[in-house]
Parts: structure tokens; C-alpha cells; sequence
């Protein structure tokens, strides 16, 4: 159904200019009588509420403190006063800003800046992000009114032999218009409102996606960076083993040209060093490998990038928990789903707001004359204005089934935001087991390497005594080869651990940096 209320004026030519003046007086009154009032009216009624649900964040009860704090490179939260956490703020006792300068090296520092500068795949999350963000300025358009002008100078020429054609007029003349338009639908139920709400959350999810891939980045250029150099420790292990191997197959070689060693034995020594030589090879394999990832990270030329040789001999750093409620202000990709779920609700309004009627206003003014010294003159204005009333009365149910599925959308999404919650948790009770045993691990690793180096040595000396067999000292040697490469593999772990952890409790990040 459709309602349509329009006042046109198009003034007459007068006889004399006092007339016009006169009308033009009365022109304004009646416009400031007529629609001052209604333009008040019209600014009362946009300030309505808008239909459909306010947003509430979606509750979640979070634990006063995380279960796994055993390691000693984790740093817990201080005991509250009194016996009571106190709301959580997001930047109290939390790792801020560049947050892998806790690890102290200067090149990962510099790998790690060149992150936000040079990664095509941040790029690509920014970008989506300043979609969004335009997408905001396109819906708040909608709350102020369209103006358009136009020009139109038109020469016109009327058949002389036309029906009813008097020959005493004219058959041509011009037709100078030139008019501006403006039309203007008000917010009365709220739907432009919860358009622009929707926007809003929608940037900001992007916003913290965007967070959230320069999070995953930042920490796997950490963990990459670590891996390397992890594989340098096992590197330097190798070539020192390779010259120990070497000069062990000299003295057994030695020992068979004395008749004390056998061929068996020398043949088990040049087995156990062309081994570990295969081992030294492998281990570039993979360094090269991580090479070619930190440079693609931090957008290289691969063809010239390369890393230093650097053995990790760095000590673990200690890394703030923080309570567990700020985990819900530090973690991006929970940011991320808490704006969808705002956006979602948002989206109940649009879709309620269909049931109220559309109302858009318009008005045209401007000037129409035949002739161009009359053109823009009082006598040649003209100006309508306008209102138009739109009610769907009928759509088969199309409207609930639309509402209904914006409800089970927003439901959904609460879901998903409370799963998202709960990976978070448990993402980081994860990493501080992994700390935990890890430390755990390589204390023990230690003892055992310890164990096993006593043992080769005693094997070593019996050998060159001709107690025992070189099998013995094969074995002995390769039960201390298998622990020390452990122990160095433990290390790695143990820093692969900690970024995880610092990824799991959201790096430097807090929702404070949303726009």
C-alpha cells in the first residue's frame, strides 16, 4: 500500500513586481509555518529507539587462574589482595607491543619488523579491513539526504502540421531549466541505525582477523626462526661428532695395522661416521628449508637471503600469564568473533525493521523560464515538496522466516564465539603443560646424557686397553649420540613452547586497538 503526499508550487508570471514580492513573503511564511514543525517532528521520531535487540556480550565465566603454572619460564599473576581477582584490565601484567624482544636477539627483532611492513598476506587482511571500514561511511551516508542538481537547456520545435496547429504561434521555443533535487528517508524505526551498527562490528571483526594474522605471522616467524637455529645447535653437535668419529677411526686403523683391532672393527667405525656425515647433510636440508619460510615471511628475495649460522645458546625467557578473564581482551580471534556476534544481532533489527513502512521525503526547487533574461528570476522559481508512505502488506511469511533466520544466525554465532572461548583456554593450557613437561624432560635428559657420556669414556678406555670390543664402544657411543640429540631437541621444543604460549595468550594485542 502506498500513501503519497505532495505540495507543488510553480508560481505564475505576475503584472507588476510589488505582486511578486508580495507572494514571495507569503512563499516563505507558509514554508517556515508548514515545515519547520515537521522537520522538528521528523528529528523527534529518528531519535526513537530502533527495533530489534540491544546488543549484551555474550557471558562467560572464566576460571580465576589457569591450572598449568609449573614451569619456571612461566610467570603467574600475583595473589590478589584480600583473596579476590579484581576485574581484569588488558594491559596489566601481560607482554605488550613487540613482544619477541623478550627473547633479546637482535636478528629475529629485525625479521620480526619487517613483518608489518612487507607481508603480502597482512596486506590482504589490512585491505579487507579498509573494505569494512568504507562499508561504515556507506551506511552512516544514509543518514543525511541525497541533493542532485540539474541543467537542462532544451530548444523545442512543434509540427506545423499537428492537429489543431495555430499558425499565429510559434512553432518553436526554449525551455531553460535548471533545478536541484534532495531526497531524505528518516530513520523513524531504526533500520539505518542497526545498518551502521552492523557495519561497525563487521570492521572491527575484520580488524581484529587482521590482528589475528599478524599474531599467527609474528609467531611463526619465531617459531621458524627458533627451529633454525636449533638445527644449527644439532649442526655444530655433528661436525664436533664427525671429527671425533674421524679420529676414532684413525686409532682403530691404527690398531688393526698393531694386529690389537680387527677389520669387523674399522668397518663398524667408517659405518658409524659415514652415518652421522648423512645426518649432518640431512640437518642443512631442513636449516635451508626454514630459511626459505622466515625469508618468505618477511618478504625476501630468496635468491640472496640468508641467515647466520647461529647455535640457540639462549636462556629461556619468563612469559606473564596474566589472569585468565584478560584472555578474553587479548586474543584477536576472540575480538573477532565477539564483533560477528554483535553484527549478528544487529542484523535481527534490519530484519524487523522490514515490517514498519518505508516513509521518504523529497523536494525539488529551481528556475524555468523560455528565455534567458528571465531564467533565474523569482517569477521563473518553481518547487514541490513531497512525502510517500510504503507498507508490504503481504509476502507470504517472508519477513518472519527472514527474522527468524537472523535469530538463529545470532544464536549460532554465539556458539561459535563461545567455542572460539574455549579453544582459547585450552590452547593455552596446552602450551604451559608443554612448558611444564618439557622442563621436566630435559632435566632428566640432562642426568642422561651425563650418564651416557661416563659410560662411552669407560668403554673408550677399556678399548684402548683391550678389555673389550669395539661393539661396546659403538654402543656407548651411539646410546650418547641418540641423548645428546635429544637434549638438543628438547631446547628447541622448549622455545617452540613459549612462542606458542605467548601466541595462545594474544602477543602484545588487546581489544583497546580496535577502531
Amino acid at each position: 500500500m502506498r500513501l503519497s503526499v505532495a505540495r507543488v508550487y510553480r508560481q505564475p508570471i505576475p503584472s507588476n513586481r510589488p505582486l511578486i514580492a508580495h507572494r514571495e513573503r507569503t512563499l516563505r511564511r507558509w514554508a517556515i509555518g508548514v515545515c519547520l514543525p515537521g522537520s522538528i517532528a521528523l528529528v523527534a521520531l529518528t531519535g526513537c529507539k530502533p527495533v530489534g535487540p540491544n546488543y549484551q556480550r555474550p557471558g562467560f565465566g572464566a576460571p580465576p587462574a589457569y591450572n598449568e603454572l609449573g614451569a619456571s619460564s612461566v610467570v603467574p599473576p600475583p595473589n590478589p589482595p584480600g583473596g579476590t581477582w579484581t576485574p581484569a584490565n588488558p594491559s596489566d601484567g601481560m607482554l605488550k607491543g613487540r613482544w619477541w624482544e623478550i627473547y633479546g636477539d637482535s636478528t629475529l627483532n629485525r625479521l620480526e619488523s619487517r613483518i608489518a611492513t612487507t607481508n603480502v598476506q597482512l596486506r590482504q587482511a589490512l585491505e579487507i579491513y579498509y573494505a569494512a571500514r568504507d562499508q561504515v561511511v556507506e551506511a552512516r551516508a544514509n543518514f543525511y539526504p541525497t541533493v542532485s542538481a540539474q541543467v537542462s537547456p532544451t530548444e523545442l520545435k512543434y509540427s506545423a502540421n499537428e492537429p489543431l496547429f495555430n499558425k499565429a504561434d510559434s512553432t518553436t521555443y526554449s525551455d531553460l531549466v535548471l533545478q536541484g533535487q534532495a531526497s531524505w528517508e528518516p530513520d523513524f524505526f531504526g533500520r539505518i541505525r542497526r545498518t551502521v551498527e552492523q557495519a561497525r562490528a563487521n570492521a572491527q571483526a575484520t580488524a581484529a582477523e587482521a590482528a589475528n594474522v599478524d599474531l599467527t605471522l609474528q609467531a611463526e616467524m619465531a617459531s621458524d626462526y627458533f627451529e633454525l637455529r636449533g638445527l644449527d645447535s644439532q649442526i655444530q653437535f655433528l661436525r664436533d661428532t664427525v671429527a671425533d668419529l674421524e679420529h676414532q677411526l684413525q686409532l682403530t686403523r691404527q690398531r688393526l695395522a698393531g694386529g690389537v683391532a680387527t677389520a669387523v672393527d674399522v668397518a663398524q667405525a667408517e659405518t658409524e661416521l659415514e652415518t652421522v656425515r648423512a645426518q649432518l647433510v640431512d640437518a642443512g636440508v631442513a636449516r635451508a628449508q626454514f630459511e626459505h619460510a622466515i625469508g618468505t615471511i618477511a618478504n625476501y628475495s630468496l635468491s640472496s637471503f640468508s641467515i647466520p649460522f647461529s647455535p640457540l645458546n639462549l636462556p629461556l625467557p619468563k612469559i606473564p600469564t596474566g589472569v585468565p578473564s584478560q584472555l578474553l581482551e587479548r586474543r584477536p580471534d576472540i575480538a573477532a568473533q565477539e564483533r560477528l556476534t554483535d553484527a549478528a544481532n544487529a542484523q535481527i533489527g534490519i530484519a524487523i525493521s522490514a515490517f514498519y513502512p518505508s516513509i521518504p521525503l523529497g523536494a525539488t526547487g529551481g528556475f524555468q523560464s523560455t528565455s534567458p533574461g528571465t531564467w533565474i528570476e523569482g517569477p521563473s522559481s518553481l518547487w514541490s515538496l513531497g512525502a510517500q508512505a510504503t507498507e508490504l502488506l503481504f509476502d507470504a511469511g517472508q519477513r518472519h522466516a527472514l527474522t527468524d533466520q537472523a535469530r538463529h544466525a545470532y544464536e549460532a554465532q554465539v556458539a561459535g564465539y563461545r567455542n572460539t572461548v574455549f579453544s582459547a583456554f585450552e590452547d593455552v593450557e596446552d602450551q604451559l603443560s608443554s612448558l611444564r613437561i618439557l622442563e621436566q624432560e630435559a632435566n632428566v635428559e640432562q642426568t642422561a646424557v651425563a650418564s651416557a657420556q661416563r659410560s662411552f669414556n669407560l668403554s673408550n678406555q677399556r678399548y684402548r686397553g683391550g678389555v673389550t670390543s669395539y661393539l661396546e664402544v659403538l654402543t656407548a657411543e651411539q646410546t650418547l649420540l641418540q641423548d645428546q640429540f635429544t637434549a638438543i631437541n628438547l631446547q628447541t621444543r622448549q622455545f617452540a613452547a613459549s612462542v606458542g604460549l605467548v601466541r595462545s595468550l594474544g602477543g602484545g594485542w588487546d581489544v583497546t586497538q580496535l577502531p
